[in-house]
Parts: structure tokens; C-alpha cells; sequence
């Protein structure tokens, strides 16, 4: 039977993310390090989460993740983007998605750029922006009571389409 790594790489999970999460070996890069993580939060190997923050990392919770590692259902990983930051390569930014259902079997996505910097050969999680979170912006102007009708149809928007 199959154990396919649950980072998406389509590789067996032994060959794959668990030498990270056993400390045999260290992700080679920042994409690398971002499924080792979600990896690591199917296979409940929270102490590797713990690990690969930015040392001084002071506002990581292992209980909270352990929680949410266990309570959840990981059901994948995407990758949208991965880049290395600028010419040093001690930097990289990976966004990605991933899709788990709570305890009650309802779906979420987890949409996040996170940066990533190396330090000493090492690669470690910095930062992360979720993506969606913010205030609903309007894909078109507002229309004002009193201005043509957007429809084009020659009437004020309040005697038109406002009505």
C-alpha cells in the first residue's frame, strides 16, 4: 500500500517529509520547508512546527497547533506561488493553500504568503499574511442616486436601475 507524502509531492512520505520531521535531514529550500510544515500538521509532528520558526519567535502556540492539528482533517495542499527573495538567496516567499475540514466536517481554506528566511544553512517560517481577510472592496464605483444610469439607458440611476 501506498504512503504518499500528504505535502503534494507525490513522493512516499518516507523519502519525503518525514526526514525533515525526524531531524535526519533539513528542507533545502523555503518551498520545501512550506509542505514539510503542512505535512507536519497531518502527521501531528508538531515539535517540527515548534523547530522551523524564526528563532525569537515569541507568539507560537505548540498547544494551539497541536489542537488544530488534530481537530482538523488536512485534505491538501497547493502551492500558488514560491520565490526566493532577493540576489542572497537568505530569503523566499511561498503562498499557498490549504483545504481542511473542522471537527464538524465543515471545509476551510487556509490561504497565506509566508516568508521564509535562512539562517546558518537553515531554512525557518518568519512571517505569514492570509490572504482574503481583508475588507471587501467594490468591484465597480458606487453609483450616486442622481448620476446616469450605468445601464445607459438616458435616466437618472434613482428612476432607473436604482428604483
Amino acid at each position: 500500500m501506498s504512503n504518499l507524502c500528504p505535502c503534494g509531492s507525490e513522493n512516499e512520505y518516507q523519502s519525503c517529509c518525514m526526514p525533515y520531521h525526524k531531524n535526519e535531514s533539513l528542507p533545502p529550500t523555503a518551498e520545501k520547508l512550506m509542505r514539510a510544515r503542512y505535512s507536519a500538521f497531518v502527521k501531528n509532528e508538531i515539535p517540527f512546527i515548534a523547530q522551523t520558526h524564526l528563532p525569537g519567535t515569541e507568539d507560537f502556540d505548540i498547544e494551539e497547533a497541536r489542537n488544530w492539528a488534530v481537530d482538523s482533517q488536512w485534505k491538501g495542499l497547493e502551492i500558488v506561488n514560491s520565490q526566493k527573495g532577493q540576489a542572497d538567496h537568505q530569503s523566499g516567499i511561498v503562498e499557498f493553500k490549504a483545504l481542511y475540514a473542522d471537527k464538524e466536517g465543515k471545509d476551510y481554506l487556509h490561504h497565506e504568503i509566508s516568508t521564509f528566511k535562512k539562517i546558518d544553512d537553515q531554512w525557518y517560517y518568519e512571517d505569514g499574511q492570509i490572504v482574503g481577510t481583508g475588507p471587501i472592496k467594490r468591484a465597480t464605483p458606487k453609483v450616486g442616486r442622481n448620476e446616469p444610469c450605468p445601464c445607459h439607458s438616458g435616466k437618472k440611476y434613482k428612476k432607473c436601475c436604482g428604483a
